[in-house]
Parts: structure tokens; sequence; C-alpha cells
């Protein structure tokens, strides 16, 4: 099966970030039968809780793009999280805006495949979970992994975003 350019371009991240899932095998982003387009629609896909999903979601950040990997579980308050990093502005970004920053579509963004590297915040919540779930660049496709690993493999750092 040929995967979508931008499932090869997460895989190929993953593969040279040398990945792991919550065993401590490599990770391999897997495709679903179906379209995945909210947390609670992989969170049933997968059989797990929706809290496990980490949601990526980019926002305009005074015209700069932030990603916030929040667990599903979650809404993030962009009043708060503009106010802790000193941001006059801290909206949804267009569904342009998102391709035009990570070469993905929403509903299908990884945390991980991007042209360019993306400031990126992981949602503390996701630290309970010994396994959580991100997309991995199209919605049908996903990969396992683990809190850790979401702050390794993209640069992230630690913060509460609810």
């Amino acid at each position: 099966m040929q995967l979508h350019a931008n499932v090869r371009a997460v895989q190929e991240t993953l593969d040279q970030a040398r990945a792991l899932d919550g065993s401590g095998r490599p990770v391999q982003v897997r495709i679903l039968p179906d379209a995945v387009h909210t947390a609670a629609a992989a969170a049933a896909a997968l059989d797990i809780e929706v809290g496990q999903i980490a949601n990526s979601l980019i926002f305009d950040a005074d015209d700069t793009p932030l990603l916030v990997l929040t667990s599903g579980a979650h809404r993030v308050d962009t009043s708060r999280l503009a106010a802790a990093l000193g941001l006059t502005a801290l909206r949804r970004a267009s569904p342009e805006f998102v391709r035009r920053h990570t070469g993905q579509p929403i509903g299908g963004v990884a945390p991980v495949g991007h042209p360019a590297p993306v400031r990126t915040l992981v949602d503390i919540a996701l630290d309970k979970y010994p396994e959580v779930w991100a997309a991995g660049g199209v919605p049908q496709a996903v990969f396992p992994t683990t809190y850790a690993e979401l702050l390794r493999i993209t640069g992230g750092s630690a913060a509460e975003v609810a």
C-alpha cells in the first residue's frame, strides 16, 4: 500500500528520532479503516480513553504557529495560555494557516513531520497515561507513543494548557 506523503514524512521523522512506543518498540504509524477527525472518534476506534489522545492543535500566536498537544479530555484555555506566554493574541488557526505551517490537514495534524519546526507545548495531563496516541499526518493515521517521547521528539515544553 502506498502511504500518503504526510504519513511518510511523519514516519521518517519518527524513524530519525528513533521514537519508541509505550512498550519500547520503534513507533509505527498505523492506518485506521476510517478517518478519525476528533479525539472521541480516535479513542473509539482505538478502544482507549479519550484522555489518551494527544490532540495536535495549531494556534496563531501573534502570527506565528504554536502547536499545543493536549489531552483529548481537555480544551485549551487560550486566554490563560496567551497570558502565560506573553502573547497579545492566541487564536485557533485557519485551515490555510495550519496547512501552510504543517503541510497537514486539520484533523490529521501530527506532532512531527512538518516542513519546519513548530514551537510545541505538551499538556502535562498526558503524563498520567502509560501510552498516548497522536495523529499521523492525515485523519486516518495514528501512532502510539508516551508523554516523555512526545516531549523528546517534538522538542516541546511541558505545560498546563487546560
